[in-house]
């Protein structure tokens, strides 16, 4: 048996934050193409069902569109089961007005089971029940594949909506803890039995969601069960760090960062994260690189909040300058060490014309 779990696509997102009102069109119709080429995934390798472990979508206001052609994954594949775990983001939403297909099957407040054989997969909603954990009752001799959407907790701490305790899930007779929520893809133990695994999201909305996206199939096989990550993104987000440490004007920062990025796409959204210390006398134009590259990619976006200034208080104690006049204002504050640092820093940006 194969199912497929993901969660978090989020669809008809707004994402306007970081791309224009065509581009933000254009990705909204490309996540949700996605969910269509995963269905196509799970139809070309016989997979059974599709676990979606919350936030299908972004709010509770969905387009027509959208709706239509979720409706029309499920009811053209008769053969895949869909298990709807709904998140904090879509609890509101309804696909269905009236009677729902019988192969779209929904997870409540309770535990809810669906049994595949020797496979069982269990869910409920986090609403803050204080006996939700104990009242969580597998059979030992089943493969059991529960699904929660929330914050993961190590540590025993009270209940509280969208927190999974991961704790006191141990010694269930787990063997795969279907996570949604955190949109990164990662895993560990649970217990001696049993993992727990967020699937991340499938495609990448914006520029806190980089690297590579997609979703987990798990395989159950003679008593064994088995998974493995499927990158499935429309289009790969990057982040590049640029350590401009050595960099003195406007042209040795963009030399590295031509550097950087001459072997990514120009189908990727981009954004390069300058770092590292800085001599007192460099001084570079951010605008000039993101007006540089952001025709070169789908997207494009430049910071340099990482960007510190490297210098010896000393050299300018007694320098006849406006920098030297204003390092020696900060120095006879009574500031801690740190603090003095840190106005000086931001002082010498400001004298140098840069944004802070």
């Amino acid at each position: 048996m194969k199912i497929i779990h993901t969660a978090d696509l989020h669809l008809d997102s707004a994402m306007k934050t970081n791309l224009s009102k065509e581009k933000a069109k254009m990705r909204k119709n490309e996540i949700l193409h996605t969910f269509e080429r995963m269905v196509d995934f799970a139809k070309e390798n016989e997979v059974s069902v599709i676990l979606i472990a919350g936030d299908l979508f972004d709010t509770k206001t969905v387009t027509v569109k959208t709706k239509d052609i979720i409706r029309r994954c499920i009811e053209e594949n008769p053969g895949i089961d869909f298990l709807y775990l709904k998140g904090n983001h879509d609890t509101e939403v309804t696909l269905y007005d009236e009677e729902a297909p019988l192969n779209l099957k929904l997870f409540s407040e309770n535990w809810t089971g669906y049994e595949y054989g020797d496979v069982v997969i269990t869910g409920a909603h986090l609403s803050g029940k204080s006996n939700l954990y104990d009242s969580l009752l597998l059979d030992k001799s089943k493969i059991n594949i529960v699904t929660l959407h929330g914050q993961e907790q190590k540590y025993v701490g009270k209940d509280k909506t969208e927190a999974v305790n991961l704790p006191l899930l141990k010694d269930k007779y787990i063997d795969y803890l279907a996570l949604g929520h955190i949109h990164s893809y990662k895993e560990d133990k649970l217990d001696t039995r049993g993992i727990w695994v967020y699937s991340g999201c499938p495609d990448g909305r914006g520029y806190d969601e980089c690297g590579e996206k997609g979703f987990y199939l798990i395989t159950v096989e003679d008593g064994e069960i088995a998974h493995e990550f499927i990158p499935f993104m429309s289009r790969l987000i990057n982040e590049i760090r640029v350590d401009i440490s050595d960099c003195e004007t406007t042209s040795d920062v963009d030399r590295l960062v031509f550097e950087k990025l001459s072997n990514v796409s120009s189908e990727n959204l981009v954004k390069v994260v300058l770092c590292g210390k800085v001599s007192v006398e460099c001084s570079y134009d951010l605008s000039y690189i993101e007006d540089k590259y952001k025709d070169k990619f789908f997207a494009f976006k430049a910071e340099d909040d990482e960007v510190g200034i490297k210098f010896n208080i000393e050299d300018y104690m007694y320098d006849a300058s406006l920098k030297g006049e204003f390092i020696r204002t900060v120095m006879s504050e009574d500031y801690s060490d740190e603090e003095k640092r840190l106005v000086i820093e931001l002082g010498i940006k400001a004298l140098s014309g840069e944004e802070l």
